[in-house]
């Protein structure tokens, strides 16, 4: 292969490798409470995410983890929480302590 081969090989490769170093894009991953439910109930996302929590019912909720954080949804408004640390975490609402929700938080 011939030098001017050899650099059109390279030119064409390395965007791809610079492509592929890029870390992927934080999401927003939507739970609905309607009805007293978390829905879904368990979520998976990556840290840097963010989770919405959209509130349809006419009452408040909140998004609870003892001892960690809180997240306050007013009634038919939504509120959102970005994921800072990795690991499992299981939360509920201070108000009705029998919904509950799950987080696989990834790094």
């Amino acid at each position: 292969m011939n030098a001017i081969a050899l650099h059109r090989l390279l030119w064409l490769a390395v965007p791809g490798l610079v492509l592929a170093t890029l870390p992927a894009a934080a999401a927003t991953i939507q739970v609905t409470i309607d009805k007293l439910v978390f829905s879904p109930a368990t979520v998976e996302a990556k840290v840097g995410d963010t989770i919405e929590w959209v509130n349809k019912d006419v009452i408040a909720h909140t998004a609870t983890v003892k001892g960690s954080w809180e997240v306050m949804i007013p009634p038919k408004k939504s509120a959102s929480l970005t994921l800072k640390a990795a690991g499992a975490v299981d939360y509920f609402c201070r108000f009705h302590p029998n919904m509950k929700g799950h987080l696989d938080v990834s790094p």
